[in-house]
């Protein structure tokens, strides 16, 4: 034993305490016990407090003595995986300066892999009084160890087997977003004791579902171990999509049937097996602590000047959020938590990408947003991070929060332009042609530059955020009474269209074009250039009741009704799917510029009227100008390609004269009027309300693709 280290007390007797090493950070297995290492530059000590296994009696509190820069490390020989511990940080509570230690509250090693227990909201796990006329400067001495979460010593070994990622190209990807207990909680084909899991999500029956519509990638909303927000618990609510997270290397534990790290691993290997990448969306932007007036749990008792930004000398937090805190990505340790959290859930769990909520705020340098900034460099220098998919969600609420298109190579964006441009367009909004034009080809406008492709484009039509397809054409007005927030909460701007009658009905007239109106979008989206993502639910009809921000229903209002299906639904996306597979032009790398092509003197793309015409400057003008055709060809920068063309019109007005350009032998492969075709001949009209795909065909004795 080191000389100086406080032996352990006799019911610890047999583990030994030396020095150990900074390094890697959190709680690490060596064969002989296990090393601490936990960052904090203001603690004057931080102490380890080790528990019984179910974590509710404390035996005893090591301090670290020895600390490297600021990195306090320590080695306790003799401990084993299932080991129970947390942190006690001694220092200033000086908010007014930005420090809020307080020993008094037990801390979660921010690099965790399990927790033991749940957060239990008590006034206790608050820094400060509750009550006093000093507000969030009091300090309050009530011990929070009974009431938090704590960090398990976790053996992340696991036989992967063959296990490979199935490395889908960017221009083959198609995300399904899905929610891990939403879409498995009401499936009759899984085992009840495993509904709501990993391990649900990885049975043959979602396994094959996905494959059926021609998912690559499933997309989970965050599944990193977050809390349920104080003001929802006492509402009798939970937060459902799971944006409020604790720890960033921990697997959400409510969705665990046996409570171990091996049924997410397991996941990801069945889901390998099936072709299907598994995409995590990631909240690195802020934690689960809140502002001033929220709990110690982690962070704020670590070193609370260091892993936020704050404001007003240090006292308040920047809010870039809207959640009540910031991280502080600018601080080097910071960085290093999440690069490491990153590279964890792609080395130890093979996941394939990342999807990064309110990206800007990862951006934001003390001068703005910078595109070369320290996150961008450091996630795109990393031999393991690079490799993998990386979606950004381009906006936040800070200062020029919205970066749509101003993400480096190799970043995805998910596109609200394309979301909210095919809605209008489709709803009839006068004038919405020439941006329909714009997202078919990828919103080149916005996304080539830099060297980026066409598959930097996330397009989607609706999210877990909004109104689900089926009330997208059933609500005009969001109805999000159940969120016990007097309907104030989410977006009063949908582009929505009932189709006449406000929710749900039995006219058959009105299913009859709600159903038609829902064919139209998905077209649109499976037909333009970028990466097509679906919510889950929306191929089986699944309607939230109009409920627009449905974070905190952890019911029947989210959880998918697999045994009403909308079958003719479900395989209008399969053929979709098969489409976009079967004709490279729908998914090109390259942007098209109507230029022409060196070997065949044909231009990639060529726009068309019905009546066979290109438009005029005044048609794209006309804010009646309904019903646009897209001739396709492979991009005049790509190698000489035999690829087959396509021809596809969209018509959100009357029933027009339909004359195809006479160069090319065509046949129908796609009539959103009639779902059920397969292939057709040239018909004499462009149907109302429709989308029309052709392929070309070659002419007798002429080989595929050889111009004529």
């Amino acid at each position: 034993m080191t000389p100086g280290l406080t032996p352990l007390p006799a019911r610890l007797q047999g583990h030994s305490v030396s020095a150990g090493r900074p390094w890697p950070m959190g709680a690490s297995l060596d064969g002989d016990g296990v090393n601490f290492a936990v960052f904090s530059a203001h603690a004057e000590l931080i102490e380890l407090c080790l528990f019984s296994p179910d974590g509710r009696k404390e035996l005893v509190r090591l301090p670290f003595r020895e600390r490297d820069g600021d990195i306090w490390h320590m080695h306790v020989g003799g401990l084993t995986p299932g080991a129970v511990y947390g942190f006690r940080a001694h220092g200033p509570y000086v908010p007014e300066q930005g420090h809020r230690f307080n020993p008094h509250k037990l801390l979660l090693d921010p690099y965790a892999r399990a927790l033991e227990g749940r957060l239990r909201w008590s006034d206790a796990v608050m820094g400060y009084k509750i009550g006093s006329n000093r507000g969030d400067l009091s300090y309050d001495t009530r011990d929070s160890a009974f009431a938090v979460p704590k960090a398990v010593v976790t053996d992340t070994s696991f036989t992967w087997g063959n296990d490979r990622p199935p490395r889908t190209p960017r221009c083959e990807t198609v995300i399904y977003e899905a929610h891990v207990k939403a879409l498995t909680q009401l499936h009759p084909d899984i085992d009840k004791g495993l509904r709501g899991s990993y391990l649900a999500l990885a049975s043959d029956p979602v396994i094959a579902h996905l494959q059926r519509l021609g998912v690559t990638a499933i997309e989970l909303l965050p599944v990193q171990a977050f809390v349920d927000d104080r003001f929802l618990v006492a509402k009798g609510l939970r937060n459902h999509w799971g944006y409020n997270t604790l720890a960033f290397f921990a697997p959400e534990p409510r969705y665990m049937a046996k409570g171990a790290l091996w049924e997410f691993q397991t996941m990801v290997r069945r889901l390998h097996s099936a072709g299907i990448e598994v995409i995590l969306d990631v909240v690195y932007n802020h934690t689960a602590e809140g502002d001033q007036w929220g709990p110690t749990l982690c962070y704020r008792g670590l070193d609370n000047a260091s892993y936020y930004r704050l404001a007003d000398g240090g006292r308040h937090y920047v809010n870039d959020t809207g959640t009540g805190n910031t991280l502080n990505l600018t601080h080097p340790m910071v960085l290093r938590m999440v690069m490491d959290s990153l590279r964890y859930w792609v080395e130890v769990c093979h996941v394939d990408g990342f999807r990064f909520d309110l990206a800007t705020v990862l951006g934001r340098e003390p001068h703005g947003f910078d595109p070369n900034g320290g996150f961008f460099d450091a996630i795109r220098q990393d031999p393991v991070l690079s490799r993998v998919k990386l979606i950004a969600e381009p906006w936040d609420i800070g200062p020029g929060g919205y970066q749509l298109g101003q993400y480096p190579h190799p970043f995805h964006e998910w596109n609200d332009q394309f979301r909210d441009g095919v809605r209008r367009f489709w709803r009839g909004d006068a004038g919405m042609t020439p941006d329909l034009a714009k997202r078919l080809l990828g919103s080149a406008e916005r996304f080539d530059h830099s060297g980026r492709s066409a598959t930097s484009s996330v397009n989607f039509l609706t999210a877990h955020d909004g109104f689900t397809l089926e009330d997208l054409v059933s609500f005009t007005v969001k109805r999000n009474w159940a969120n016990g927030e007097d309907n104030r909460d989410g977006h009063s701007d949908n582009h929505s269209d009932n189709m006449g009658v406000e929710g749900p009905t039995e006219d058959p007239a009105v299913q009859s074009a709600r159903a038609l109106r829902k064919r139209n979008l998905l077209a649109t989206l499976f037909l333009s250039q970028g990466v097509p993502m679906l919510l889950a639910g929306d191929e089986l009809g699944h309607s939230q009741g109009g409920n627009n921000n449905a974070y905190a229903q952890d019911n029947a209002v989210t959880w998918l009704d697999w045994a009403n299906p909308d079958e003719s639904l479900t395989e209008f996306i399969a053929k979709l799917a098969g489409l976009r597979r079967a004709h490279p032009v729908l998914r090109q790398r390259r942007f098209l510029h109507a230029r022409k092509r060196a070997w065949d003197s044909q231009l990639d793309v060529v726009w068309r009227k019905p009546d066979g015409c290109t438009p005029t400057p005044q048609d794209w003008h006309d804010p009646a100008f309904r019903a646009l055709g897209v001739e396709l060809r492979m991009a005049a920068e790509g190698q000489d390609s035999r690829c087959d063309a396509v021809l596809a019109y969209f018509n959100c007005g009357g029933a027009v004269d339909l004359v195809l350009p006479a160069s090319t032998r065509w046949e129908l492969q796609l009539d959103t009027t009639r779902p059920d075709l397969s292939s057709a001949p040239v018909p004499a009209s462009l149907p109302a309300q429709s989308v029309l795909m052709f392929a070309s065909v070659p002419f007798a004795g002429q080989a595929q693709g050889e111009s004529r």
